[in-house]
This record gives C-alpha cells, sequence and structure tokens, in this order.
C-alpha cells in the first residue's frame, strides 16, 4: 500500500557549523543572554561530530552534520536532515500562505 505524506509547515534552519545564536535559539525557542552548551533539544559535543551539534530527539540522539536541516516538526520536537532529503520533501513556504494556514487553524480550534 502506498501513502502520500500530509501537508504540513515546518519551521527549519540549517546548520552551517558557526551560526551558534540563532540555533540556539530556534532550538531553545527563546532568546537568552548567554548561551550554554546544552539545552532541552541539544547539546554540544565535538568529539562526536565536526559541529559538535547533538539534537535530543524523540527517539534518541542524533548527530547533525554540518549542512544537516534542524527540522522543528508538528509535535514541537527537533531532528536533523540530511540536505539532499530535505530539497526534495520541502519547498520554502511564502508569509501569506503561512498566514492563511494560521488563520484557519485558529478558526477551527474555536469552533
Amino acid at each position: 500500500m502506498k501513502y502520500q505524506k500530509k501537508p504540513a509547515i515546518v519551521e527549519a534552519l540549517q546548520w552551517d557549523g558557526s551560526s551558534h545564536r540563532p540555533m540556539f535559539d530556534f532550538l531553545e525557542g527563546t532568546h537568552r543572554s548567554h548561551m550554554a552548551t546544552d539545552g532541552i533539544n541539544f547539546y554540544i559535543d565535538h568529539s562526536k561530530v565536526e559541529g559538535g551539534l547533538v539534537i535530543k530527539t524523540l527517539e534518541g540522539e542524533h548527530l547533525a552534520n554540518i549542512g544537516d536541516w534542524i527540522i522543528k516538526g508538528v509535535e514541537g520536537e527537533f531532528y536533523p536532515c540530511k540536505p539532499a532529503i530535505f530539497e526534495k520533501t520541502y519547498d520554502p513556504v511564502s508569509l501569506q500562505i503561512t498566514h492563511r494556514i494560521h488563520s484557519e487553524a485558529n478558526k477551527q480550534s474555536t469552533t
């Protein structure tokens, strides 16, 4: 039997090994005055992977290689995705479409 993936808008940020502040804020969902080497959703360990980013996923720890996309899933979970898979699976979403989808979701939750 074949299945088609349901359309869902996700947030994602590509790890380049040096954009520490944007990645920290993305993974922790907040902007703190100082960054830590670990958090609820990640930790840094350069002995495990180049760039040092280890994502804490629902299935355990996943190494994020430089160039991987870090995706925030529909349940708020994070996971790394290889660039080739990301390119085949996701397209950029315009702000207009994002606003429309959020408006429709809000209408459904109030009915």
